[in-house]
């Protein structure tokens, strides 16, 4: 069963989408997040008839800002880029649909186990790992299995393409002595330092500047709000808890916890065996098992799964949900030490043993457990809070009364936007949308009791608001002064750079470079060259003997003068040959794979209202 699990999950794609999902996406809310957008849910798009929701749009621009990697001020061209991006995947999906591709939910479960992302420092699944990082990554589980089913199938289409590229042996020849080629340059840089005089914007440049790039100095729309927070916790710590609730706590807790188990797998119908023999295998095991014979030495003797036969049958650590019903529900009864009656799954027929139970003693758990029993004793009357705070803060006309009679603290924002929200519960996705919703930012009402987490409520109400305006330019004269000082010193040294090099092209001498020499170095083996330099010079033409061509670049501080010197012809060795070949190929796919989701748009009837 694990052989066929790890087949089944080893592609590259498994990997990008939880890579992409784990590192690269904000912490916030779950699929709450866009609730706010969902009022006015009409679709943005629609291929072939299929909808594209505004929804499916906001929620992808909102995961973009809220990480970080795309700056508020971008949201509109970043939003139509997450359309383009939308109905292109639904143009995959539609074709992948078509062409009869399935990814089902036993493979969906066999890509999960094996994730990286989501196992412990032994290398085994965790539940706990999976559940805190979707939720981190603002992911339910279900939107999870979603996207990556999704995402399985387009790989599917474009695995495909990707592995009938490929590369004649002319064109590999010609590629690897190209990527082997060495350069030997000279370049030299120019730094404010070298500018005759040293750049003084005028009153008149500096006032130019701030009316071209207003959009750089514009103040988002903001507002101030008064807020209360109603937290479970603080209810819960009023509760007693008697020892006797907390053993049964424990006891509960341990049923389903997290299981190590071992088994032993007989396969059948594969035309070598039977159903009827698999089991007649099994009870002999069960026999030898009577007699006080190994669970371990008997994994390795009759077990068909040859990756955990190995370790003596061990599967890891299992939590419900991923091995079938009829596999849980044994190894779930089961306590540690004993071992299963035969169960039959869709890999076969298994005798299944649970070598550990993962949760804590009792003692070492208590502090969790009187947490626990007091959440859960706790859980009515925070209900009934919850809709005490909802109907007051409906029918109050302000909020101070509704925190003096929930007994809660009045707490109050300083200026926060729809784009970068404030601090702490502020920054709720939720919270934000509530604070610039209508009825709370123009008609002036209290919000609704706002979901944050589970244990937790919030309602607020603006005080104060300001429309999204244009810095004044004596707010913002230093920004202004230095961008201005910056892009003057860039056209000049960018002019001086070019004038050096039209000297130098003439056979002049220009004084005042400070050369630094680079000698026989390839494209992908030149360290401490800045990458403009590098590019720069492989971008020259080949110079003429004892001559040398020249070109300008710009680097993040400073203008360098490149001068190629000589090009000696790459000798590729076995191995890069190899690369490069590969490297042939990918681009080769890539191209492939561009082409046909060109083509699928071109035919496809996209709609955008």
């Amino acid at each position: 069963m694990l052989q066929k699990i790890r087949e089944g999950s080893q592609g590259w794609v498994a990997k990008v989408i939880v890579g992409a999902i784990i590192v690269t996406f904000a912490l916030f809310g779950a699929e709450s997040l866009v609730s706010y957008f969902q009022s006015g849910s009409n679709d943005v798009a629609k291929v072939n008839g299929e909808a594209i929701s505004r929804q499916a749009v906001e929620t992808q621009v909102q995961r973009g800002i809220r990480s970080g990697q795309v700056p508020p001020e971008q949201e509109r061209q970043y939003r139509a880029q997450v359309l383009d991006q939308l109905i292109r995947q639904k143009t995959l999906d539609q074709y992948a649909e078509s062409g009869g591709l399935f990814v089902s939910d036993t493979q969906l479960d066999q890509i999960i186990v094996s994730l990286p992302e989501f196992q412990d420092q032994q290398g085994r699944f965790s539940d706990q790992l999976f559940t805190t990082r979707l939720a981190q990554a603002g992911y339910t589980p279900a939107a999870f299995r979603r996207e990556l089913r999704a995402d399985t199938l387009r790989r599917q289409i474009q695995q495909g393409l990707a592995v009938s590229a490929f590369v004649l042996p002319a064109e590999q020849q010609r590629l690897a002595a190209l990527q082997q080629q060495q350069r030997s340059f000279r370049y030299a840089r120019l730094t404010p330092a070298d500018l005759a005089q040293p750049v003084t914007p005028s009153d008149a440049e500096i006032q130019k500047y701030y009316q071209a790039h207003q959009d750089d100095f514009r103040r988002p729309e903001q507002v101030k709000v008064n807020y209360v927070v109603l937290n479970q916790q603080d209810l819960a710590h009023n509760v007693e808890v008697t020892d006797a609730e907390l053993r049964q706590a424990y006891e509960q807790d341990r049923k389903t916890a997290p299981r190590q188990v071992s088994h032993i797998l007989v396969t059948y119908g594969d035309g070598d065996r039977t159903e009827q023999q698999a089991r007649a295998r099994l009870k002999e095991v069960q026999a030898k098992l009577a007699q006080g014979e190994d669970f371990a030495k008997l994994a390795k003797a009759y077990s068909d799964d040859s990756s955990s036969a190995a370790k003596g049958g061990d599967i890891g650590v299992i939590q419900k949900g991923f091995f079938g019903k009829a596999f849980d529900n044994a190894a779930f009864s089961l306590d540690q030490g004993q071992v299963s009656q035969i169960v039959k799954s869709d890999y076969g027929l298994h005798l299944i043993k649970v070598t550990d139970i993962e949760i804590p003693s009792f003692e070492k758990d208590r502090a969790a457990l009187v947490k626990e029993v007091q959440l859960a004793q706790s859980q009515d009357a925070f209900n009934e809070a919850v809709q005490k705070l909802t109907n007051d803060a409906y029918e109050a006309d302000d909020l101070a009364s509704v925190a003096k009679q929930m007994g809660l603290p009045l707490k109050s924002s300083d200026w926060f936007s729809r784009d970068g929200g404030g601090e702490g519960v502020l920054s709720n996705p939720d919270v934000i949308a509530a604070a610039f919703s209508p009825d709370v930012l123009e008609d002036g009402y209290n919000s609704e009791a706002i979901e944050t987490d589970a244990q937790q409520r919030v309602v607020l109400r603006v005080v104060d608001h300001r429309d999204a305006s244009v810095l004044p330019l004596e707010q913002v004269r230093d920004r202004v002064t230095a961008a201005v000082k910056a892009e003057m010193t860039r056209q000049r040294l960018k002019a001086q750079a070019e004038q050096a090099v039209a000297s130098l092209k003439q056979g002049k001498t220009v004084s005042g470079l400070s050369w630094q020499r680079v000698d026989a170095v390839t494209r992908d083996d030149a360290d401490g060259v800045p990458q403009p330099v590098l590019e720069a010079a492989f971008r020259l033409p080949r110079p003429a003997a004892d001559g040398a061509t020249y070109t300008s670049t710009e680097l993040p501080d400073a203008v360098a003068v490149v001068a190629l010197d000589k090009v000696a012809a790459g000798k590729p060795d076995a191995q890069s040959a190899d690369f490069t070949r590969r490297l042939a190929q990918r681009i080769k796919a890539q191209n492939a794979i561009q082409g046909l989701s060109e083509s699928l748009q071109s035919e496809a009837e996209i709609e955008k209202p």
